[in-house]
């Protein structure tokens, strides 16, 4: 009888270990990657999609389809975008014609990789945000802006510990009654607090009615927060002061058009990253702070429309205002005569200062300070219906850069 070699035998089990091994992975992933497809398929049955913008899903190689992306070397998806590439502001026809509409399918979930999900401007008009949204774990950035869904948004989406940028606003249609336009609402904001990797944030036009002043200490929380849009969502009451400045990172904050009836937040002054504030068209009383003036990053403040904020337009210039390139103070009340020195804002861009209560008349000559000219940068100039007396002065004739100018001064 021949003699087995005990190390041929080793050799060849260990060879049809791995070949087996090997064969299971493959089938393992071959599963996944269909698995995926098939995810992907069923999101597409649940659409209408009238100009057929999802004529490229079929095949079996569906990293190629519009709107779709996937990992290098796996081929798992990364990223679904089906945004319409048109807003009902620009051109609703189009929009109208390119919009998806329909239902989402919980299929989504089985796309374990997914990162990024755009549904924007579309037109789910029938359905509210589905709660198995927040069961997408891996997802990094999710844009529901626009796409009409209604209801209330679902506490699920605090689970996506991952997020870094959501977009829940509505981009608001010039067409009244428009598809455009969501219908969206939270009565309890706490599950935001298990957002802990959101730098963005855009919740316009999003009613939050019910949540009374606990947004501000629920959204300093978000300890790396850069960007805060909430306008026209219908807050109420004070502007309340956080007990400690988590969000130090805080970049934008947009809060105007609400119904605050506060003193102006003092603790922004706090965060010194702030490069753009806009507490706009409120009901905001009380002193602007000077503080304002020496936040080293600010580039652009708008406190417009808030007919009760006093302020003395001499002291307020006497600011440093080192970045700033945007300065909207119509329609307060600020008193006074405007110093020369508003000359030396070099970065400044747009100034408006109309519907306001200062008097005395421009200063004939501007201090230019640094600037090698007064005022460099500015484009639009607006001194409308202030109680201004006396001439034009030349350096008005000087602004190389000026495009726009509404003036007006009482002989």
């Amino acid at each position: 009888m021949e003699r087995i070699s005990i190390p041929g035998f080793i050799s060849t089990i260990f060879y049809l270990i791995i070949v087996e091994l090997a064969w299971n992975g493959h089938t393992h992933i071959d599963n996944k990657l269909h698995s995926e497809q098939e995810a992907l398929i069923d999101l597409k049955t649940g659409l209408k999609d009238p100009k057929n913008r999802l004529a490229s899903w079929k095949g079996r190689n569906y990293c190629f389809w519009q709107g779709i992306n996937c990992e290098n070397g796996t081929g798992f998806v990364m990223s679904i975008d089906l945004h319409n590439p048109y807003s009902p502001k620009d051109s609703y026809k189009n929009w109208s014609s390119m919009k998806l509409s329909g239902e989402i399918r919980p299929s989504l979930i089985k796309l374990k990789s997914l990162k990024y999900l755009d549904l924007s401007f579309n037109s789910f008009k029938t359905i509210s945000i589905p709660q198995f949204f927040g069961y997408l774990k891996s997802l990094l950035y999710l844009n529901l802006s626009s796409a009409g869904f209604i209801g209330t948004i679902p506490s699920s989406l605090g689970n996506l510990s991952n997020l870094q940028y959501l977009d829940l606003s509505s981009k608001r249609s010039i067409y009244i009654g428009s598809e455009g336009s969501n219908d969206l609402s939270i009565d309890n904001i706490e599950w935001m607090t298990g957002l802990v990797s959101l730098k963005y944030l855009d919740m316009n036009y999003v009613d939050l009615s019910l949540i009374g002043s606990q947004w501000v200490e629920v959204l300093n929380k978000l300890q790396v927060l850069n960007e805060l849009h909430r306008d026209q969502c219908n807050l109420i009451g004070s502007i309340p002061s956080p007990r400690f400045i988590n969000f130090t990172l805080l970049h934008v904050i947009t809060i105007n058009s609400n119904l605050f009836n506060s003193l102006f937040p003092e603790w922004l002054l706090n965060v010194s990253n702030l490069r753009t504030i806009d507490i706009s068209n409120n009901q905001l009383h009380g002193r602007i702070p000077l503080g304002l003036g020496e936040l080293p990053n600010l580039q652009y403040l708008d406190l417009s429309l808030n007919l009760n904020l006093q302020g003395n337009i001499s002291e307020l210039f006497r600011m440093n205002w080192k970045k700033i390139e945007v300065l909207k103070l119509s329609a307060t009340e600020i008193q006074g005569s405007i110093p020369s020195s508003i000359g030396s804002f070099c970065n400044l861009e747009h100034l408006e200062l109309s519907y306001n209560l200062m008097d005395g008349s421009l200063p004939e000559i501007l201090i230019k300070g640094s600037c090698k000219t007064p005022f460099p940068n500015l484009k639009v100039l607006y001194l409308r219906n202030d109680q201004l007396t006396g001439k034009f002065p030349k350096w008005l004739g000087e602004l190389r850069n000026l495009k726009g100018l509404d003036l007006e001064i009482l002989k």
